[in-house]
């Protein structure tokens, strides 16, 4: 079933005739369009229409697997409005605005509008084999930064410089970075969003490096926590247990398994440990298009794996003023297990 058909049957679960698309990642999933956030997708019992502007006529014709409209709005609402009279039309109540919404009302006066939810982040939990091999392009390309990178992690060498090089080797790769590069050592390894900053890495330290690449629109997602010398007895004890847990984690990815209880296994382990008030964050997420989308991987999630699934696994321990351990892999959930996608290595502390 492709993706359209199997959105037409998500839209007649939701009560809806006809959905109009304008989350940007929506807009490329349905269409291949790569300006997603210069378009919108408007699916209806007739048919389905990319509407762009002039900008990307050439663009829109290369790419989109859908009919193209060129114009800017209102002619692009002028031009869906005589198909919509009478039908029930879904739109995306959390990537449209209000004054968006308005106008839409102003225009399809003859439609019933209906604020929808979701409906798109469903069908993208499961990815077909194409962005599959997007994200492990991604991540591999992710693995090979970071095997650069990894000798310079040294004392001496600021938080700053290690992330700065980590972008210029994506960027020279033909890449970006999928989001703020985290560098956090010694007692800033305790922020699990401590991204770099001018602080000098100090002999006998961890470090912990969060990076990913964002390659041809999918992205990838990896943490590796190094030692810089000898680290204390405390972290090198607290990084085993992270390790355990993660590798625990890792190892009870399969179809049928629900995030929740892949969020509490790991959780447990670090708890015997003494860590679980340390562990201050869901377990995981999934990545595709977006560096975080669902299934989600925490203690109230209801998302049930499937074979298709990318996710990660990354537990971590954080000790104010002490410092802090995550450890994180990208895992493809198969037809019977798991494959971890990111390959580099993991220190022995």
């Amino acid at each position: 079933m492709s993706q359209l058909e199997q959105l037409r049957a998500v839209m007649g679960r939701a009560g809806v005739d006809a959905l109009w698309i304008s989350d940007a990642a929506n807009v490329r999933y349905l269409s291949g369009f790569t300006s997603g956030k210069d378009g919108k997708v408007l699916v209806t019992p007739q048919g389905e229409t990319l509407y762009t502007d002039a900008r990307y006529t050439v663009q829109a014709g290369q790419e989109s697997r859908v009919p193209t409209f060129i114009a800017r709005p209102p002619a692009t609402l002028e031009h869906a409005a005589p198909g919509l009279a009478g039908l029930r039309v879904g739109f995306e109540a959390e990537s449209l605005t209000v004054a968006e919404l308005e106008q839409l009302r102003a225009y399809w006066p003859q439609a019933t509008l209906v604020g929808t939810a979701g409906l798109l982040s469903e069908l993208r939990m499961v990815k077909t084999p194409g962005e599959v091999q997007a994200v492990r392009d991604a991540q591999a390309l992710a693995d090979r930064v970071f095997a650069q990178v990894r000798p310079m992690i040294r004392a001496g060498v600021r938080e700053l410089d290690v992330a700065l090089e980590i972008e210029s080797l994506l960027r020279r790769a033909g890449a970006e970075s999928a989001f703020e590069i985290i560098v956090a050592s010694g007692p800033r390894g305790a922020m699990p969003h401590g991204v770099a900053s001018d602080r000098v890495i100090g002999d006998g330290e961890l470090v912990t490096v969060d990076m990913g690449a964002r390659l041809n629109g999918y992205n990838s997602d990896m943490t590796r926590t190094v030692a810089v010398g000898t680290p204390s007895p405390e972290m090198a004890r607290v990084y085993r247990a992270v390790l355990e847990a993660e590798e625990a984690a890792v190892r009870a990815v399969r179809p049928g398994v629900s995030g929740a209880d892949l969020d509490a296994l790991a959780r447990g382990i670090l708890t015997g440990h003494g860590l679980g008030e340390a562990f201050a964050h869901s377990l995981g997420h999934g990545v595709g298009l977006m560096v975080h989308e669902g299934p989600s991987l925490r203690g109230s999630s209801e998302d049930v794996l499937r074979p298709g699934m990318i996710v990660t696994v990354e537990p971590g321990a954080y000790l104010p003023d002490v410092g802090g351990v995550r450890i994180e892999d990208l895992v493809l959930v198969t037809d019977d297990g798991f494959e971890v996608l990111s390959r580099s290595e993991k220190e022995t502390v």
